[in-house]
């Protein structure tokens, strides 16, 4: 019974639309509206600039961390680490699947990848600054939000199976899983990339 309660209040927590509320209130739009249309931390940067695109990237972020950390609330997981790892990857993709499917903001949202980060984090924090010093390297070095985030996917998979050698199969599966679902949801990006047309991020503020 708490399992479900935790599961449904996991999406609800990922369904918080940082982007299109930050859009909304700060900058008169609907960031769906705009760009790619999607409602995440890229479009974000892509559209308002590097102030507004990290404010998103980092709360949703904070979105996958904390539905992760609503396993603790169950007290016999504390003593079970496998349980606790398998729950706390199933609250982290309703997170997931909240953010992409919000529904407080009729069901369109991102693509989930700042909150993807921020589940690796609650569950694995050095697996995740590994990924967001990828993400961030890649970020300023080509300004491309869209390389970066299938870089760090890509690197995901060879951290757990090379690196740390995760003995968890389903934190396995789930990471080679990830990285083969964020390059398939990015492939207009990549499209966009190979023939120049992808679109670079100011760092430093709104316009270059």
């Amino acid at each position: 019974m708490y399992e479900i309660i935790l599961v449904i209040l996991a999406y609800l927590i990922g369904s918080i639309p940082t982007a299109v509320w930050v859009s909304k209130y700060f900058f008169d739009i609907d960031i769906r509206n705009y760009g790619s249309g999607n409602a995440g931390a890229t479009n974000t940067f892509r559209v308002l600039g590097s102030k507004a695109g990290s404010f998103v990237f980092v709360v949703d972020m904070m979105k996958g961390f904390l539905a992760v950390d609503l396993a603790y609330l169950i007290p016999r997981y504390q003593m079970d680490n496998i349980a606790l790892t398998n729950f706390q990857v199933i609250l982290g993709i309703l997170a997931v699947v909240g953010h992409i499917f919000p529904i407080w903001a009729n069901f369109k949202g991102g693509k989930g990848i700042a909150t993807l980060f921020g589940m690796i984090l609650a569950i694995q924090p050095l697996v995740a600054v590994c990924l967001i010093g990828v993400f961030v390297s890649m970020l300023f070095l080509t300004r491309y939000v869209s390389l970066s985030s299938i870089t760090a996917s890509i690197v995901f998979p060879i951290l757990i199976f090379f690196i740390f050698r995760e003995p968890e199969i389903m934190y396995r599966i789930f990471a080679l899983a990830t990285a083969i679902l964020v390059v398939l949801t990015h492939h207009k990006n990549i499209n966009r990339l190979l023939s120049g047309n992808e679109s670079k991020v100011p760092l430093f503020g709104k316009k270059d």
